[in-house]
């Protein structure tokens, strides 16, 4: 379900996590504005730092992420899709989180299928992820070379790369960014996937 790798290092709160009314939601649109943008700065750091890039609000209400055990404070399903929710607006809409998540269509949580259940969480948007890609063939000097996805994704050139072990999904989102900017090519069949940077 979640692609995500195990780490060393415990995840560190911000110290708004400890404040019991992080966990209501506000009343008033300025402070409920604070509050979106704290909740989607937190759940982009903890999806970093475990290196998930598909949240299932299903599975995650359960977690340490919306529920504080020491404070017996949670956010409720519907409060987290709220959150997610403001995440995937554009930042003039409304005062929107910046395109920070977007909502899988027909993704299911726990067996079901649940509209807005399963969410990709974009600590670094497609187009960002592609920067960063291009940066990487540009200082290893691999323009003009075909690789693999799966060279990407799991080679042994790339393990010192934040890409390295990104899900599939991701990485394919941002190549097709490189290929309407017109500086990659993605051929070959699905799971087989190369491409050429240009």
């Amino acid at each position: 379900m979640a692609t995500s790798t195990t780490t060393t290092t415990p995840f560190t709160f911000p110290p708004t996590y400890n404040f019991p009314p992080f966990f209501t939601p506000q009343p008033n649109s300025t402070t409920r504005h604070s509050q979106l943008q704290k909740w989607s700065s937190l759940i982009q750091s903890w999806c970093r730092h475990h290196r998930t890039y598909r949240l299932s609000l299903v599975d995650a209400v359960d977690s340490p992420l919306f529920h504080n055990a020491a404070l017996r404070k949670r956010l409720d399903l519907a409060e987290a899709r709220a959150v997610v929710d403001w995440m995937t607006k554009k930042e003039e809409e409304e005062g929107g989180g910046g395109q920070r998540a977007e909502w899988i269509e027909g993704a299911s949580a726990g067996g079901n299928a649940m509209p807005k259940s399963v969410a990709w969480i974009w600590w670094r948007r497609p187009e960002e992820w592609a920067d960063v890609l291009v940066d990487w063939i540009d200082a290893t000097g691999q323009r003009g070379v075909v690789l693999t996805v799966f060279e990407l994704v799991q080679g042994e050139a790339t393990v010192s790369q934040e890409f390295h072990g990104m899900d599939n999904d991701v990485m394919m989102k941002a190549l097709n960014v490189l290929v309407k900017r017109g500086k990659a090519s993605v051929f070959g069949n699905e799971g087989e996937e190369g491409v050429k940077f240009f």
